[in-house]
């Protein structure tokens, strides 16, 4: 996780980013990603598990206020890309856990504003990890 792929990041650390993911199961639907490479999520320390959890929750509090959603999903699949990740995304229903209905095209005006939005509510938030720009 060093930039080399364009990506639209919402949280920066020391150990992780979080990212809106390109192919969105639902509005606002993010990524965070360990910035160790480790293929799966039951090879990270017990301390950098902690800390992707602790991050998914701050930003899936700030999902679930801008989309006003039921709930936040949260998801480790690791199958997409050979290195961990947990989706946290808004959810109304169970049905929005289903990859199969994934936006392959989502437009990216409304990525950027989803982006925005989140950027600021974590800033407002006291968490200066929300990534510049």
């Amino acid at each position: 996780m060093d930039g080399e792929i364009p990506s639209r990041m919402i949280w920066e650390d020391d150990q992780c980013v979080s990212l809106l993911d390109v192919r969105p199961l639902t509005p606002g639907h993010a990524l965070v990603v360990p910035r160790r490479e480790i293929d799966q999520w039951t090879d990270l320390g017990s301390e950098e598990a902690a800390h992707l959890m602790r991050v998914a929750q701050i930003v899936g509090a700030a999902q679930k206020e801008i989309f006003s959603a039921a709930r936040v999903g949260l998801m480790i699949a690791g199958f997409e890309v050979p290195h961990a990740h947990v989706h946290v995304f808004p959810v109304n229903a169970m049905s929005d856990f289903n990859f199969a209905q994934a936006n392959t095209n989502p437009d990216q005006d409304e990525l950027d504003a989803h982006l925005a939005m989140l950027k600021a509510k974590l800033r407002d938030d006291g968490h200066a990890e929300a990534a510049a720009g």
